[in-house]
């Protein structure tokens, strides 16, 4: 599912992923900006260290929830 590029994505809050199957995980936080490409980027919170920064929202879309 490609985001609206003329709106910003719903996304849920607070919902833990990980980076692939075995990757770190982290928290979904709100969208942030659109890039040029109409992609969005969202904040995240890494649930093990706490860091936080931003993430594409299609790659979002893609990470398996966390167990």
């Amino acid at each position: 599912m490609q985001p609206n590029p003329l709106s910003a994505p719903t996304v849920l809050s607070g919902k833990i992923k990980s980076f692939g199957v075995f990757g770190p995980k982290y928290e979904i936080g709100h969208p942030v900006r659109r890039l040029d490409d109409g992609d969005w980027l969202v904040s995240i919170k890494m649930v093990e260290t706490g860091e936080e920064t931003e993430y594409r929202f299609t790659r979002i879309l893609d990470d398996p929830e966390a167990v």
